[in-house]
């Protein structure tokens, strides 16, 4: 019997499973930014590398900040490298195009997402949240309409913990215990709702977690062991409570 949920939050309550890498790629392909795939690629990579080693991102940032300074990254990589070097009239006209896309979809994807969320509560099911995020997980959350949802939220940059790490589900289990008495919650009670079956499934089943794999467009192009999860879903509604 699931008594309580640990859901991941980039690309599982935001983008249903769709890698963050791949719906900013369609929207470049959308806005017929003229670069390839594998030069995206490239541009992509090294935004989430910069960001990840540099303070850049602020504790209160929201995630229209962060949206913005993601996409300035990845054009600032196209332009040094050579892929493409428009003129600063195109490359703004182009990047507000691409965060009002972007931005938009993923505020319809909210509007879901907290019906769902909306439905569990509801229910009398606890949730907290465990994510790798920038530092400012909390300030997203909150301008999501999401915060209030969770009994804690437990972020990477604010623990100096990243999945695929054990140890951070694990603080989303004592989360959760505090908020239903240990001696009322099981791991095997706690359903792990991620998109990752690497760093959300794996590490939340070596704790003894039920796991849901939210199924979507990956970054990666192999095939994935859809055995490993106790659970798979294409969307929130699927969640077996």
């Amino acid at each position: 019997m699931i008594k309580a949920i640990l859901f991941d939050y980039g690309a599982t309550l935001d983008t249903f499973g769709r890698h963050w890498g791949m719906v900013i790629w369609h929207a470049y392909e959308h806005l017929a930014i003229p670069v390839t795939e594998a030069q995206y690629r490239e541009a992509y990579v090294y935004g989430e590398r910069t960001l990840g080693s540099k303070e850049i991102i602020r504790q209160t940032d929201a995630f229209l900040t962060t949206l913005k300074v993601k996409i300035d990254l990845q054009f600032d990589y196209l332009r040094d490298s050579g892929a493409w070097l428009p003129e600063s009239a195109e490359r703004a006209e182009k990047h507000a195009a691409l965060v009002e896309y972007l931005y938009s979809g993923l505020q319809r994807n909210m509007e879901h997402t907290r019906q769902v969320l909306s439905q569990l509560r509801e229910g009398g099911i606890p949730m907290a949240l465990v994510s790798n995020f920038y530092g400012n997980v909390e300030t997203v959350l909150d301008e999501m309409q999401l915060r209030d949802f969770f009994c804690d939220v437990i972020e990477s940059a604010q623990v100096g913990i990243r999945k695929p790490d054990p140890r951070l589900y694990a603080l989303g289990v004592e989360a959760l215990r505090k908020k239903l008495l240990p001696e009322h919650l099981d791991e095997s009670d706690i359903l792990v709702v991620g998109d990752s079956i690497q760093k959300d499934i794996i590490p939340a089943k070596s704790l003894g977690c039920k796991t849901a794999w939210f199924k979507g467009e990956g970054w990666k192009k192999e095939p994935v062991d859809e055995t490993i999860p106790d659970f798979v879903i294409t969307d929130l509604l699927e969640l077996p409570v």
